[in-house]
Order: structure tokens, then sequence, then C-alpha cells
């Protein structure tokens, strides 16, 4: 079997949206590990070591701004490659997204290809 491209965490409340990037990016290479909001993907992120994040703006518990200012002030998370996936590519939210730290976004409903391009560009660019 060849090798992975990366491993990527897609942080999502939505079961629909989450498997679909999951397989779009599975379908390409990538490993995927999956989080059900920011709190989950807190608790994950340490032990699965991603390459690159994608994370939902409005989710229960913890939402993406306030999971990316967390994985921000982390030493062991603050040079991960993080793209905010979301239906709010508004100016205030791209703003807040910039303020926190979000490295791309990508608006749903998103063409699998963009997605795809945007996470293997986050993985090509990432700091050893």
């Amino acid at each position: 079997m060849s090798e992975s491209l990366g491993r990527v965490l897609v942080v999502d409340d939505s079961d629909v949206i989450r498997t679909l990037i999951a397989v779009n990016l599975e379908l390409e290479g990538f490993e995927v590990v999956q989080a059900v909001d920011g709190q989950d993907a807190l608790d994950k992120v340490i032990d699965v070591r991603p390459d690159v994040i994608t994370i939902d703006v409005r989710m229960p518990r913890l939402d993406g701004f306030d999971t990316v200012e967390r994985l921000r002030a982390d030493p062991r998370t603050s040079d991960l490659k993080i793209a905010m996936v979301t239906a709010c590519a508004q100016v205030d939210d791209i703003q807040r997204g910039e303020e926190v730290g979000v490295d791309a976004y990508v608006t749903k409903p998103f063409d699998p290809s963009t997605l795809v391009r945007t996470v293997r560009d986050l993985v090509a660019n990432r700091v050893p």
C-alpha cells in the first residue's frame, strides 16, 4: 500500500459533512481522523498528530474560532495548518479567523477538488 499524503483531522458536527470531507480526502490518499466538535478535536489532536485540520465554525460545546485559539495557544499545536470549512464566509468571520490564526478557507457547499487542493497546499507548506 502506498504511503499517506498526510494525516487530516476533520472537525464538523454534521455527520454528512464530516463523511463527505473524509471520503474526498481518503480517495486522494490522505489518512483521515474525525472529530464531532471543537472539544473532541482538542481531546484527539495530540494523539492524532495531524498535518492539517479542517474545521467548521458553528459547532456545539466549542466552536471553530475558540478551538483554533486554543490550538494556537498550545506550543504542541501552535504550528498546525488549519483550514476553516464553513458556510459562514462573511467578512466578520474571515477577519475573526485571521485573528485567531486560520490558514485557509473553504466555503460550503464546497467543490471537492478545491477542498483537496487546499489541504494539499497546506500539507506542502507545513513547518517540519
